[in-house]
């Protein structure tokens, strides 16, 4: 059971151990193993990607852990990820896949933590965005899953598009009981209408305490990614949840369709710049290691 994570990060006590770096959220995947059709036609991505490949850039930044995040809708994939977190000395946690809407779900997500392995199981995910239905995480059969998602003491990642973004809040605030995460701001379309409705629906969001942002994946939702057309996401971030409810992530390595590593973490560091040392920490590790339950 992961500790709970909707309580306000206290302020640092003198003898508390530093705070870990953490990436929240990146991708690896072998093509040898299992291709990735939605790659197809991104020459960037089309090619297999490992953390012996990342470890360069995590080391020139000074990162300690990472979340490594599904991109499968399969078990099996998961099952990997959690066998790759078991050996790798960074990756600390992962976020793995499960039917939702199976029957056994609760006897499906035992099976997953399972052995040694199945201790790194912080969360579960489903790329909502391939789902037709802009009310996909308010059907029945969804929310019974959700809930046992809960009931093993995990987290549940929203990946959604902006027009499911609506849902997203109601699920988030219609279950309590269930801790979220919001991955890539809930990928937000990044101009003066898009802008507006995005930041009513996060001033909603922020609302419900069970719920914090992974502050990544905007480098590819404008490009060229620059800090003039960043900052006004992340002072909207900054303003209604602060940064005890946001985490740094890469998304690695789609952000390559962007910009490299060192780029998206020098941008995002721009853009958190005017916050207390305290709170920078909060950003890029506090808050990822609370809501995750990762120990340096």
């Amino acid at each position: 059971m992961l500790p709970p994570a909707t309580e306000p990060d206290p302020s640092p006590t003198p003898g508390d151990p530093p705070v870990p770096r953490i990436d929240a959220h990146h991708h690896v995947w072998d093509l040898d193993t299992r291709d990735q059709p939605w790659t197809h036609g991104l020459a960037a991505l089309n090619r297999t990607f490992t953390v012996d490949d990342l470890r360069p850039a995590l080391n020139r930044n000074a990162i300690d852990a990472t979340v490594v995040v599904q991109t499968s809708p399969t078990e099996q994939e998961t099952a990997e990820l959690l066998a790759l977190a078991a050996e790798d000395p960074h990756v600390k946690a992962v976020v793995g896949w499960t039917d939702l809407t199976d029957a056994a779900v609760v006897e499906r997500l035992a099976s997953l933590r399972e052995g040694s392995a199945g201790s790194a199981l912080v969360g579960i995910r489903h790329a909502i965005q391939s789902e037709t239905d802009p009310g996909w995480l308010s059907r029945p059969d969804v929310r019974r899953g959700l809930r046992a998602v809960a009931a093993a003491g995990l987290v549940y990642e929203l990946l959604v598009r902006p027009d499911q973004l609506p849902d997203a809040v109601h699920a988030v605030r219609t279950l309590p009981e269930v801790r979220f995460v919001l991955d890539h701001a809930g990928n937000p379309v990044i101009d003066a209408d898009g802008l507006s409705a995005w930041t009513a629906l996060m001033s909603e969001l922020a609302a419900s305490p069970n719920v914090a942002v992974k502050l990544s994946g905007l480098v590819t939702r404008t490009t060229p990614p620059a800090l003039h057309t960043l900052r006004p996401c992340t002072e909207v971030l900054l303003s209604v949840l602060g940064p005890h409810r946001l985490m740094y992530g890469s998304d690695w390595p789609v952000c390559l369709l962007a910009a490299p590593y060192d780029e998206v973490i020098t941008l995002t560091e721009a853009l958190v710049q005017d916050l207390s040392a305290h709170e920078h920490d909060a950003v890029f590790g506090a808050t990822a290691s609370r809501w995750y339950g990762i120990c340096g």
